[in-house]
């Protein structure tokens, strides 16, 4: 199967610990988690597999200028951090180095433009101070 993500959730699943805006957002995000290592990821604008639950709101988050421009930033920063471009219709598979490399990218903020004014930024940074000990994103050794 083939998991869709906006641009920003590349970021955001780096330091997923179980919080989010619903208890339906959060069962659906619990369940995308354990894939993320095993399946494609296709990069899509706007909603997203993540953002399924929040859809039936209404005015939805993840339909909002700022989260759409927070996927801009953030596709532009894993560009860089990847050394090719990743653009909307791109099917990636995000392996251990990729993990590795973007969670320290992120614990030091060079990939962070796109974490500007969110609500959960605060939150990401301790989980990513604290080596993301937290975080339901698992190698396949079962570390983070």
């Amino acid at each position: 199967m083939t998991i869709s993500l906006r641009g920003h959730h590349l970021l955001c699943i780096l330091t997923y610990a179980g919080n989010g805006y619903s208890p339906s957002f959060i069962e659906n995000y619990n369940k995308i988690i354990p894939r993320i290592r095993d399946e494609d990821i296709l990069i899509v604008a706007g909603p997203d597999d993540i953002c399924m639950p929040l859809l039936g709101e209404d005015a939805p988050h993840c339909l909002g200028e700022s989260v759409i421009i927070r996927d801009s930033h953030a596709l532009e920063a894993v560009s860089t951090l990847m050394g090719w471009p990743v653009e909307i219709g791109h099917i990636l598979r995000l392996d251990s180095a990729y993990f590795r490399q973007a969670r320290w990218a992120f614990r030091r903020g060079i990939v962070r433009a796109a974490c500007v004014g969110c609500e959960w930024e605060q939150l990401c940074t301790r989980i990513a101070v604290d080596d993301y000990a937290s975080t339901f994103l698992k190698g396949s050794d079962g570390k983070n």
